[in-house]
């Protein structure tokens, strides 16, 4: 009994919260709070302090997104042109090596070996580079969404400095935000200030 002294303690403070819970909450649904819910419901000029931004707009509209997009395509295709010049390189040297092989123009089959273990030696380099670029473009592209992160972040801020909203919630195609009424959406506002405009 006195093993579980503790346990009826608990059980039975949780039973006077509910209980007090209960009757905050049965006191408000009858109390002015729901008939202000009822009025506010009827009044088309009652707004609620949310909105939303519409980031598929957003970034599709905005000058620093387009900026980096560009940018980072422009870095992904010297990368890839880098990589294609030396694989084509690469492949040309191990099809003359090929044909040297097949009509015996090393003296040796150690030279030959030789010859085999440094295009190997390239090929991986080339894979390694390849990587290493990719890995690269991985992180500037990680760095660019930060930096515009950032920047959506500090104009939201500003945006609603003065506290009109409570939440400002995000929105793109995949999104929860099924449907949200235009008075809710803030996307050109947040747009404006993030272009400068």
């Amino acid at each position: 009994m006195k093993n579980n002294l503790p346990l009826y303690v608990i059980n039975g403070v949780l039973l006077v919260a509910v209980i007090v819970l209960f009757v905050l909450y049965a006191g408000v649904k009858s109390g002015s709070l729901n008939r202000a819910s009822y009025d506010a419901a009827n009044d088309s000029s009652f707004v609620f302090p949310v909105a939303y931004v519409s980031m598929d707009s957003l970034l599709m509209n905005s000058t620093m997104y387009q900026r980096f997009s560009e940018e980072l395509l422009k870095e992904e295709e010297n990368s890839r042109l880098n990589i294609n010049q030396k694989a084509n390189a690469l492949q040309a040297e191990m099809l003359d090596f090929q044909k040297k092989v097949e009509n015996r123009i090393y003296a040796t089959e150690e030279r030959a070996r030789s010859e085999q273990e440094r295009l190997l030696k390239k090929q991986q380099e080339l894979q390694e580079l390849d990587a290493r670029l990719a890995q690269e473009l991985l992180i500037k592209r990680d760095s660019m969404n930060m930096k515009l992160k950032h920047s959506i972040d500090s104009v939201i801020a500003i945006f609603n400095a003065e506290g009109h909203y409570d939440f400002i919630f995000c929105n793109n195609a995949d999104d929860n935000i099924l449907y949200g009424r235009d008075i809710y959406n803030v996307t050109n506002e947040i747009l404006q200030m993030l272009n400068g405009d």
